[in-house]
């Protein structure tokens, strides 16, 4: 039994990172351990929540990975907790379907059995806030909306009328002050990584005060302690680490940090020991069977990465030798002949896949995939599928014929191409995939790289 609360929105933009990270934040000054969740794919708002509870936030995606690995993960995730906070996708209702819940943060909601904690945007807004907040509390009858936050209210006076607004129908639990100054960052693909940096200590601690002086804690507390018990958690999704059997090299610095740490975890049940290494600032690879470079801004980071030529050299020539890799999204940039940047330059990369990743000004693809392999590869045989997701402003202009290892299928339209490229033992992308849709893609990288060290024996 763990007491958690869903913070759903009315819609994007409403504010529901900036309640999470307060109350989190507030929970934790209270003593109190708070496991954290952000339903959807999203990479850069866990990454806010991590901070402010000072643990890792894990993923729920209702689309990419069935009910039975978003339960599984969020039990085994929140063992120990005295609390569990959810961050909501969008809002409350909107997922991969317009008609129904399929990748929701309510399905989500209703699969763990969570009440939700409605976010709205209340600016400029009194008694309609009534109308809006009992729509979506009644809209499904198996969802438990179970209290009401105010966001950007102008002052105490308006959110005592908001309040007094919405009478006894919902709780309204508190709501937060507009507060510019405090705002996160944003970049092209929405918030900035949370480092300190970009978002210092002193505005987590300042939206923690607030939650803490605005917002009804206790009664926070007391919603998320009433969740009926958690569902029982499929035998077939528990993960628990395996016996070491190879060594996978992480890529993990401000250029690459794109990961879903439930295929972190995949890997490491299945027995690998996953060693953290920087291809920004390190200049060689670690001792590994393996190379695995995940999503995230390389570039950004271009012309660091092409300046350390000793790790590019060192990944082109683990390739040379047999060893597998696996780059997505920024790792195919990276395993790429060089990134192009929006000002024209071209700063060389690893050059294992022939063609240059250039940079736009627009968004070149957005949304769920389902991709299907076409050849056996490092992730297993032929014929395996699996869901991801892509978000990218950026497309490979491919120099010379390279084998796709991948048919790809848009969620949205149903559009259909080939991608995945493969040369050698490498295997480049630009989708994240999700191994809960298919745990076997974890279980081929790890042998893949037995097999690897075994023949370098």
């Amino acid at each position: 039994m763990i007491p958690r609360v869903v913070i759903a929105g009315t819609s994007s933009g409403v504010g529901k990172t900036t309640v999470t990270v307060g109350l989190a934040g507030a929970l934790r000054k209270r003593g109190l351990r708070v496991a954290v969740f952000k339903c959807g794919p999203d990479y850069l708002d866990p990454t806010y929540h991590a901070r402010a509870a000072d643990a890792p936030c894990h993923n729920l995606d209702g689309w990419m990975m069935g009910r039975e690995a978003v339960v599984g993960t969020f039990e085994r995730a929140s063992r120990g907790a005295d609390v569990a906070l959810i961050e909501g996708v969008m809002g409350l209702f909107d997922g991969a379907s317009p008609t129904g819940d399929e990748g929701s943060t309510a399905e989500i909601a209703k699969w763990l059995q969570a009440p939700v904690l409605l976010v709205c945007d209340a600016s400029g807004m009194a008694r309609s806030v009534h109308a809006l907040a009992r729509g979506f509390a009644t809209f499904d009858a198996d969802l438990h909306v179970a209290g009401l936050i105010c966001n950007r209210v102008g002052s105490r006076g308006h959110l005592e009328l908001l309040r007094e607004a919405m009478g006894s129908s919902l709780p309204t639990v508190g709501g937060l002050p507009d507060e510019r100054a405090l705002v996160f960052p944003e970049r092209h693909l929405g918030l900035l990584t949370a480092d300190r940096a970009a978002v210092p200590d002193s505005v987590f601690v300042a939206w923690g005060e607030r939650v803490a002086e605005w917002l009804d804690v206790d009664t926070i507390m007391a919603i998320a302690r009433a969740a009926a018990p958690l569902p029982e958690v499929p035998a077939g999704d528990r993960i628990d680490e395996g016996v070491p059997r190879a060594r996978i090299g992480l890529a993990l610095d401000e250029a690459f940090h794109f990961y879903y740490d439930d295929n972190l975890r995949r890997l490491e049940g299945l027995g690998a020991e996953l060693v953290r290494f920087s291809p920004v600032h390190d200049t060689r690879l670690p001792d590994v069977d393996g190379l695995y470079f995940g999503g995230g801004y390389p570039e950004i980071h271009a012309e660091a990465l092409s300046r350390n030529t000793g790790m590019l050299e060192d990944v082109a020539a683990f390739a040379a030798k047999g060893g597998p890799i696996y780059g997505e999204c920024g790792g195919l940039m990276y395993l790429s002949k060089g990134i192009r940047t929006l000002d024209g330059r071209l700063h060389s990369m690893v050059g294992i896949v022939p063609g240059e990743a250039q940079m736009r000004d627009r968004l070149q693809a957005l949304g769920y995939v389902e991709v299907d392999t076409l050849a056996a590869t490092l992730l297993g045989s032929p014929g395996l599928r699996f869901r991801g997701h892509q978000f990218r402003y950026s497309d490979l202009q491919l120099e010379t014929d390279v084998e796709h290892a991948y048919t790809v299928r848009r969620r949205r339209g149903g559009a259909v191409f080939k991608e995945g490229y493969r040369v050698g033992n490498t295997l480049a992308s630009y989708v994240h995939a999700h191994w809960a849709s298919n745990p076997l893609l974890a279980k081929g990288l790890v042998d893949a790289c037995v097999a690897h060290a075994r023949r370098m024996r």
